[in-house]
């Protein structure tokens, strides 16, 4: 097998991330034990569909962590960037997941932001590759990432 380059590295880990989160909001479980769980069980694994690609496992934790610790600013700018009739408690947890991940990486690390809305874009593509989603996270990311980040633009 062929080592995966740094790039599929962290879009792999903005993958689990979007899926680490979804899950902790679904089951309540603690931040600790989805980054234990997806570490553990996860990354590199090899199930019946295929071999799942190493994540990187710091871009992942700093990713979910930071999602966490930022949420609530996030959220606002999430629904800021939303159209008012969907308040983000009403968007698919799938979405509202990425949206928190991405936001993360929008608020609070070095990611330009044009990197995250493509990666995030991407991410929307595996979870909906046959839907409408793709476009409008990139909608909203864009209004996020003009917020947060104004300069880079």
């Amino acid at each position: 097998m062929t080592q995966p380059d740094k790039k599929q590295m962290k879009s792999a880990a903005r993958l689990y991330a979007v899926q680490a989160l979804f899950q902790m909001e679904a089951s309540g479980q603690t931040v600790q034990t989805i980054t234990r769980e997806f570490e553990t069980h996860r990354f590199g694994a090899i199930y019946d569909e295929g071999e799942f690609v190493e994540g990187n496992v710091d871009h992942f934790r700093e990713v979910v962590e930071k999602a966490v610790n930022w949420q609530a600013k996030i959220d606002q700018m999430t629904d800021r960037a939303l159209v008012a009739k969907w308040p983000i408690d009403r968007i698919d947890p799938v979405l509202r997941a990425l949206f928190r991940a991405a936001g993360a990486e929008l608020v609070d690390m070095a990611t330009p932001p044009k990197v995250a809305i493509t990666e995030y874009v991407d991410v929307a593509k595996a979870f909906f590759p046959d839907g409408k989603e793709p476009k409008f996270v990139n909608a909203v990311l864009d209004h996020m990432a003009h917020e947060a980040r104004p300069e880079a633009f």
